[in-house]
């Protein structure tokens, strides 16, 4: 006994030990840069740890969906321009305090000569080195994972792989493809081969791109901004009087957004992080991050029921690709004549409200809140922990793999399904708080309670003409008009624009 009860404390003295060094990691400014933060940083990040489900030996993969953010980018053209304004403004803040014989004895030196690192450039939002870096790698990671779905010859009706029309996401899924399919050709030293990439035009992407298309969703939006930037505004004032003391400039609460900015820029996309990103405390970064998460929460997550349903359309796509795999299954097609994988290619404001249909990143009771469609309390600000982080949520290259598995027993088979997040299993509310769950409660439970909402009815109702239409819609639509006689020279133009 009394060796038992060393070994015991022994152990609890472990895990104390354990326990205190991962509570008392350093601050690391990268892990709080909301949806800037890059893959590998959120990857690797070890928050709220969940013990996953040992998948059963007679239960095997039979089709995979990948729902994919694009991977790391550079700033818009329109941030850019930003950035080259603040240029001129911070020279004005200087010249205004040694006018005014501020002491700038704790201004950091390279302020005086900062200059925006992207000034000059015309051109913006594309797919830089590391975000092909990410899509590559997470499409290697993918295929060695899941072998036996991948072990097929490439056809693209085998391997769908679909984006959309923005260059950064096409860009994302060339670059995972590549990888993906990389020692599957003849092509270069990396032996590659070429693949299909499918994309919808932008103005009919109800798929990937719902929140272009859906006009009730862009006037909830825009009527949100006031009451958003109201709920940021204390935060804000609080960390701009702090700067202006800190440091001896007049900031304004605009330039404070505009460093802050600048501080995730540098940090993910330079891995500077003692320039913009030092200016603040760590309370105010995790105070500046919260107000970022806050607003993804309230336009693109569980804030309003409609930023999520109107991705009904996806959620019917993903449901169906796992029906048509049962069913391939159970009719015993020939392998390479059926879908074994969908692989998407978007954005956040796709990955979010895809996360938000499946149940993901709920606590306690919120799931039962969702299917009444009562509205949830905003994350809780700090110091107080909170499971909405935009950096866990959406980072750069942030991905959804749904793992459909067909289990063998007694001559039957059953289908249960997997959720990964970021490629680490994450429990779904909707399952009871498993990562495994059967298919058929997964769709019952999860699904179905979006599913019989329809995307024109909810992004439509009050337009007279939806805002956007599938391309079979307007051709069927020009044909119609076309065979009718109908010679409206406006109407035809406009349809050709929107072709």
């Amino acid at each position: 006994m009394a060796m038992v009860a060393k070994i015991g404390l022994i152990l609890l003295f472990l895990y104390r030990i354990q326990f205190s060094s991962s509570a008392e990691q350093p601050f690391d400014v990268r892990q709080h840069l909301a949806t800037v933060t890059r893959y590998g940083v959120s990857k690797d990040m070890k928050e709220n740890p969940f013990v996953s489900s040992n998948i059963p030996d007679q239960c095997s993969p039979i089709h995979l969906n990948l729902v994919a953010r694009h991977g790391t980018r550079a700033p818009t053209k329109k941030r850019m321009k930003d950035l080259e304004n603040f240029s001129a403004q911070l020279k004005s803040l200087l010249k205004d305090a040694k006018e005014r014989g501020a002491s700038l004895e704790k201004l950091p030196s390279w302020l005086w000569e900062w200059r925006s690192p992207w000034k000059g450039k015309t051109k913006g939002g594309e797919l830089i080195s590391q975000g092909e870096d990410e899509m590559y790698n997470l499409g290697i990671r993918i295929r060695e994972r899941f072998q036996q779905l991948f072990s097929d010859e490439y056809h693209h009706d085998v391997y769908q792989i679909r984006a959309s029309q923005i260059p950064r996401a096409s860009a994302s899924a060339v670059s995972f493809g590549m990888g993906m399919f990389s020692g599957r050709g003849e092509l270069g030293v990396g032996k590659h081969r070429a693949f299909a990439v499918l994309s919808e035009s932008r103005a009919s992407d109800i798929m990937l791109r719902f929140h272009d298309c859906c006009k009730n969703y862009k006037a909830y939006r825009k009527q949100q901004e006031p009451a958003v930037d109201k709920l940021k505004e204390p935060v804000l004032e609080e960390i701009t009087h702090s700067l202006a003391a800190r440091y001896g400039l007049n900031f304004t609460i605009k330039d404070t957004t505009t460093l802050w900015f600048l501080c995730k820029q540098e940090a993910s996309l330079l891995d500077i992080t003692d320039q913009a990103c030092g200016l603040f405390t760590n309370d105010e970064v995790s105070l500046l991050e919260w107000t970022d998460d806050l607003e993804m929460f309230i336009v693109k997550g569980y804030g309003n029921a409609l930023n999520y349903r109107m991705g009904v359309p996806l959620l019917q796509d993903v449901i169906l690709s796992m029906e048509q795999a049962i069913k391939a299954k159970e009719e015993g097609y020939a392998p390479g004549s059926y879908e074994k994988a969908t692989l998407r290619f978007a954005h956040a404001e796709t990955l979010v409200p895809f996360s938000c249909l499946i149940g993901l990143f709920l606590e306690g009771s919120e799931f039962e809140q969702i299917q009444r469609e009562e509205p949830l309390k905003y994350p809780p600000k700090p110091p107080e922990k909170r499971t909405w982080r935009g950096s866990r949520v959406a980072p750069f290259a942030g991905n959804n793999v749904l793992v459909l598995y067909s289990c063998s027993r007694n001559n039957t088979n059953k289908y249960f399904m997997q959720v990964l997040h970021n490629e680490q299993p994450i429990p779904m509310a909707g399952c009871g708080g498993t990562d495994f769950c059967p298919f058929e409660v997964f769709k019952e439970k999860i699904a179905v309670p979006h599913l019989k909402h329809n995307y024109d009815e909810l992004c439509n109702a009050k337009v007279q003409e939806p805002e956007c239409k599938s391309y079979t819609t307007k051709i069927t639509e020009m044909l119609g008009s076309i065979f009718s006689g109908k010679t409206n020279n406006d109407e035809t133009s406009s349809q050709k624009e929107e072709l």
